[in-house]
């Protein structure tokens, strides 16, 4: 767009606002950087200029001025078992939080492991680090303990002594599912969880929402099992078919996998298993996934927004040289909906029938 001179927004210097403004090139440099007191006339003067003419100061020259490049990296997690809309949320939530903050996002793709870690950390790109999809033993672990880089770990590996780390407290989050359901008089109980590659992966979000599930069963002194369950129509359906031929008495079900929830709410009805009269639904998710099923679902949150917030503020905050916590969980919120209720009198036709 042609400016008032006649030159581009893109082509406009700091000597055309210093020019624009009838002041010296420096004390546009000092309204800019604030590194020194300029009268609230002349600094209106060349704000008023830098919008006319539509000044941005030069990424480069900022960066050498200050030392930052203004961009933290993004590690993000782009393979089998990730479920895409639960991720957009939280890397959403990174992005709007850094420009508030005055940062642009870089996003790495996960596949390049620590190499991708030691090659971004070596360059001038970014001021720091996000790390998503994190194993509880994490080959990047070392590393980020190594880098130079600020860096903040979105979910927490087996051993987080020396790095900070932000999520969802899963492992309270499987326990307060098993918990509502004791609380409904629920004795028979089960988790149909992430998809078997994330397990085999050793994610750490999947481990400790298992463990937390069946720690809080024993504890309760309710029987307990957990399984892992594919994404697809036929994975579930599978999954819940195998389950109900192996514990035919269940009666209360914990789903953390959001893209199967559905598959597994449309098939037990047809195995002879209605919600909540027969089998009472406890879901992992969104907010909005929950509120949308049918019935709507009872559901622990899955916080992505405040989880990409917190990562960001708490990287800020490392830049700035001030202390921060290694670890930040997030408690768990559970919302009671209608997919939920008291352990049934008798067990379900199906049941009954050993179908």
């Amino acid at each position: 767009m042609a400016r008032p001179d006649g030159k581009r927004a893109d082509m406009v210097t700091i000597a055309d606002v210093a020019r624009h403004a009838g002041v010296a090139v420096s004390t546009v440099s000092y309204v800019l950087s604030g590194k020194r007191a300029i009268s609230t006339t002349t600094r209106q003067r060349v704000l008023a200029s830098i919008a006319e003419l539509g000044y941005h100061p030069h990424a480069g020259a900022r960066a050498l001025a200050s030392r930052r490049a203004n961009v933290i990296a993004l590690v993000l997690p782009l393979r089998t078992g990730m479920h895409l809309p639960v991720l957009m949320r939280l890397v959403t939530a990174v992005v709007t939080a850094a420009r508030q903050a005055g940062h642009d996002v870089l996003l790495m793709t996960a596949d390049e492991g620590p190499a991708g870690l030691r090659r971004i950390a070596a360059s001038a790109m970014v001021d720091g680090v996000l790390v998503m999809d994190v194993e509880m033993s994490d080959a990047r672990v070392p590393v980020l303990r190594e880098l130079g880089r600020p860096s903040v770990l979105i979910g927490f590996p087996a051993d987080p002594t020396g790095l900070t780390c932000v999520d969802l407290d899963f492992h309270r989050a499987g326990a307060r599912c098993a918990e509502h359901l004791a609380e409904l008089g629920h004795t028979r109980i089960a988790l149909l969880g992430a998809p078997p590659v994330v397990y085999q992966r050793d994610t750490g979000f999947a481990r400790r929402t298992r463990a937390g599930f069946l720690d809080a069963a024993e504890r309760l002194g309710i029987t307990a099992t957990a399984r892992p369950c594919g994404e697809s129509p036929d994975d579930a359906r599978a999954a819940v078919e195998q389950l109900l031929m192996d514990v035919p008495d269940v009666t209360g079900l914990v789903v953390h996998n959001e893209e199967a929830l559905a598959h597994v709410l449309a098939v037990l009805p047809r195995l002879g298993r209605g919600v909540p009269d027969d089998v009472s639904v406890v879901a992992i998710c969104p907010d909005q996934v929950a509120e949308n099923a049918w019935p709507p679902l009872t559901a622990v949150l899955i916080p992505a927004e405040e989880v990409g917030r917190q990562a960001v503020f708490l990287l800020m905050r490392k830049l700035d040289g001030a202390p921060v916590p290694e670890s930040t969980l997030l408690g768990p919120a559970l919302t009671v909906r209608r997919s939920t209720a008291s352990r049934p009198v008798s067990e379900p036709a199906a049941a009954r029938m050993g179908e």
